[in-house]
């Protein structure tokens, strides 16, 4: 089933990328609820978040986590992909 987030991995809808690399997108959240708050999504296609093999959630885990420390030190996205 189609959703935002695919139109936004197909580029149908404008984000800010901090990061992207053939199986994630990483993009600022249009409604942040802190300063910084960045999205990592797979870019295939999954219905539902119980749907999402263990191995491709802990792929998002692990990229959410060096996004995250990259930023609090102060450093560029783009590096940690």
């Amino acid at each position: 089933m189609s959703s935002i987030f695919s139109s936004i991995v197909k580029g149908a809808i404008p984000c800010h990328k901090v990061a992207e690399n053939e199986e994630f997108l990483a993009f600022m959240d249009a409604m942040p609820l802190r300063a910084g708050h960045v999205l990592v999504i797979p870019k295939v296609e999954i219905d539902y978040i119980f749907d999402i093999e263990d191995e491709l959630l802990d792929e998002i885990q692990k990229k959410g986590e060096e996004l995250a420390k990259n930023l609090d030190m102060g450093g560029s996205c783009e590096s940690t992909y």
